[in-house]
């Protein structure tokens, strides 16, 4: 027995269903959609998660959780990566070089997981304080630079001039 000659058992298959191809197929004219009405429009049907006007499913249970489109943006080095480093001077070029995060990381995050016994110098990567302490320890370096804070610019209200006072001789000339 060879793949090639493999066939289905008989009448296991069937062809596709094919309809409006003429009276003579008997699925012609209306091609079973019936007479008239929402579901025998092109494109007039409702989709998926429609219940007939009542508030489907999917919109009456609470909304739950959040997937944050930034979460790959600064991924977490363990310490215990840092020592199988082959550099010692350690950027995230350094860091996408080896793999250690992926390519379309903007910036990494030193996180105290394992042991460091060697010197290492972090050049712009955020550190926490339990690994700043290991790294440190270790005799290594960080080297990170703030960024400068931005004073919010604040507009200032300008103040509603009063109304004058009118007269109380000018109110008894209106009335009269």
């Amino acid at each position: 027995m060879k793949l090639n000659s493999l066939k289905p058992a008989p009448g296991s298959k069937s062809n596709r269903h094919r309809v409006g191809r003429g009276v003579g197929s008997g699925w012609g004219k209306t091609a079973g959609r019936g007479h008239k009405g929402q579901r025998a429009r092109s494109g007039g049907f409702h989709k998926v998660g429609f219940e007939g006007g009542q508030m489907p499913l999917h919109r009456r249970l609470p909304k739950r959780g959040f997937h944050s489109p930034t979460r790959d943006d600064t991924p977490e080095v363990r310490t215990s990566e840092l020592a199988r480093m082959k550099a010692t001077d350690i950027d995230l070029a350094a860091l996408k070089a080896e793999g250690v995060v992926p390519h379309r990381a903007l910036g990494a995050k030193v996180i105290l997981s394992g042991k460091l016994d060697r010197k290492v110098a972090l050049k712009e990567i955020k550190v926490s304080k339990g690994a700043r302490a290991m790294i440190e320890a270790a005799g290594g370096s960080i080297q990170l630079t703030e960024k400068p804070k931005v004073e919010k610019k604040v507009k200032e209200k300008k103040a509603k001039k009063p109304e004058p006072a009118e007269q109380p001789a000018e109110k008894d000339a209106k009335k009269g």
